[in-house]
């Protein structure tokens, strides 16, 4: 644990030590601030409504750009560069790669929607707000941006190339969010009950309305879970 650690204050260093993070920390306040605050017909003025719901609806979408950023240079650097060999020879295991780059990540986001708590007790302050269903949105937030990090991590560590990575993180994070639901919505009878079970977007809304249920949790648990066991499996194959 003390080398995934290691690992994950090394990668969060890097985001810093390079324009990366600051560029996408700063479009991510700007693009949300933008529609929680003045993008009319939707923002906090226009709905006359002391809520986080604009915030939270946009953000979600917003981090499915967000994260594969983060993550397509995560293992593919590492590959192409030569360097996962090198770590890899050294006291550390598949598994506490993986685990680093993912806290690493999931660090990041933390930050970043820390920034965002400046919308929490601004809007608070606006009327009678509901703490705790802004609480369980940022939740929903977290465990979503967890699932997301672990398939940026797998699509990573498919390739050597960033800009494939990316593309392919984001291709299979628009099918949990968007392509699960249409195909749902569109079906009847079991079929119908698999992809709405799978459908990122119905779990989160479940939390983001204020309720925390047991299996939406591990409905996104279990997607961590399994990206994070993907990436190591292809670790090991390819090294």
């Amino acid at each position: 644990m003390n080398q995934s650690w290691t690992i994950a204050k090394k990668e969060l260093a890097s985001f810093f030590n390079s324009l990366i993070a600051y560029i996408l920390l700063i479009a991510f306040l700007v693009f949300t601030g933008i529609f929680t605050w003045i993008y009319g017909g939707g923002d906090v003025f226009f709905r006359k409504q002391a809520d986080m719901q604009v915030f939270f609806s946009f953000a979600n979408i917003i981090l499915i750009i967000f994260i594969p950023a983060i993550t397509m240079r995560l293992l593919s650097e590492e590959r192409k560069s030569g360097t996962m060999e090198l770590l890899l020879t050294k006291n550390v295991s598949n598994r506490q790669v993986v685990l680093g780059k993912f806290t690493a990540a999931f660090l990041m986001v933390c930050i970043t929607l820390a920034f965002t708590l400046v919308y929490y007790f601004s809007i608070s302050r606006l009327g009678n707000f509901d703490h705790g269903a802004s609480i369980t949105g940022y939740l929903g937030l977290l465990l979503m941006s967890a699932a997301y990090i672990s398939i940026g991590l797998f699509a990573s560590s498919l390739t050597k190339n960033q800009i494939v990575a990316f593309l392919l993180a984001l291709a299979i994070s628009i099918c949990f969010r968007f392509m699960f639901d249409l195909i749902a919505s569109s079906m009847t009878g079991w079929l119908g009950d698999l992809f709405n079970t799978l459908s990122l977007q119905n779990h989160y809304d479940s939390i983001a309305r204020g309720v925390i249920d047991t299996k939406d949790v591990i409905y996104f648990l279990s997607i961590t879970a399994l990206g994070i066991f993907l990436s190591e499996y292809m670790i090991s194959k390819r090294s």
